[in-house]
């Protein structure tokens, strides 16, 4: 059996103290009940002799505050790329002093019901509701009135009715933009990727990739189309290749395209970034694998994570949608033309 927890009467009794005392000194509040420093000296000491801890639930159902928040996502705690979305909830619940509960839902809405039901039971104080992919959501009925920011997702309604985190893709496809043309390149760019219209990062990519290269002047030479993976890039880029195809420059949709588009690229006797620029978005762990190392704008996952629980245990704000900046990783696969 474990050991028996030390009782707050214990602590007060061998410091001396009632039980009110010692109760009001470790509750940060020997001064505004004017306790004197040396009994508050004797009660921090007890408590340190006897592993005293509070009893958490005792305190919750005295005070309704349980100093605890639930992440439910559909596939986000299990992608081990995104999960860095976890890591930063988890640091800033902890430094506010909360604990993180997690729960997985796979898409399914029977699941997450369930879920939300079992954290409400566990009279969790507030919700951060999240998604893999950015993109519009319904915030569950049972989610309704109470605390919640939303992480990597974002309601259709003209006027925000929660606060919603997510990554500035528009921002990033104008960083893209700027960083082929600050290299010299103003001809010859092709996008490869379908800039499918219903994909959230797509169509923000691309509005971005298009005002940037629009203020400098440049147009873009055209697009590859294929789906986000390597084997539909590598196709798609080979076939335009042996099209005859010269491009001075590929913009990628995201790091899986870019290893398709390099496999082809090689393959065609094409050198990065001599003769082909590459750059692309996500900057996943392939970017620094592939070789010459990726140029790509990264998901900010981590500080997501952070800015979501920040706004969630932070000052009360008027509900909106927070952008967070996407910075550009230079590396070897972008040079000057």
């Amino acid at each position: 059996m474990p050991p028996q927890r030390a009782t707050l009467l214990q602590v007060a009794q061998r410091a001396g103290v009632s039980r009110s005392t010692a109760s009001f000194v470790l509750a940060g509040r020997h001064l505004d009940m004017r306790i004197s420093e040396d009994a508050r000296q004797r009660v921090l000491r007890a408590a340190q002799e006897l592993d005293y801890r509070p009893n958490l639930m005792a305190r919750s159902l005295r005070t309704k505050v349980t100093k605890t928040i639930a992440l439910v996502s559909d596939t986000l705690a299990s992608d081990p790329y995104a999960g860095r979305a976890i890591h930063g909830s988890l640091a800033a619940a902890v430094a506010h002093g909360h604990l993180l509960f997690i729960g997985e839902t796979e898409g399914d809405a029977v699941v997450e019901e369930k879920l939300i039901s079992d954290f409400l039971d566990r009279q969790v104080d507030a919700f951060v509701y999240a998604s893999m992919f950015t993109r519009y959501v319904r915030v569950p009925k049972l989610l309704k009135g109470r605390p919640v920011v939303l992480l990597n997702c974002l309601t259709r309604a003209a006027r925000p009715a929660y606060q919603s985190v997510i990554p500035d893709e528009l921002a990033a496809g104008w960083s893209a933009a700027k960083t082929l043309a600050d290299a010299g390149h103003r001809d010859g760019i092709h996008l490869v990727g379908s800039p499918a219209h219903h994909v959230f990062a797509g169509r923000e990519r691309l509005a971005g990739i298009r005002e940037g290269f629009g203020s400098a002047g440049i147009k873009l030479a055209g697009t590859i189309d294929c789906d986000w993976w390597p084997e539909p890039a590598y196709e798609a880029v080979r076939q335009a290749l042996a099209g005859g195809l010269t491009p001075k420059a590929l913009i990628c949709f995201n790091d899986r395209v870019a290893l398709g588009a390099y496999q082809a690229l090689r393959e065609a006797g094409r050198d990065i970034p001599r003769d082909v620029a590459v750059l692309s978005f996500d900057d996943s762990d392939l970017a620094a694998w592939l070789r010459p190392q990726l140029t790509s704008i990264s998901l900010p996952h981590y500080q997501l994570g952070w800015k979501a629980v920040e706004l969630l245990l932070g000052s009360p704000q008027d509900p909106a949608v927070h952008r967070v900046p996407m910075p550009v990783r230079l590396r070897a696969s972008v040079a000057k033309p």
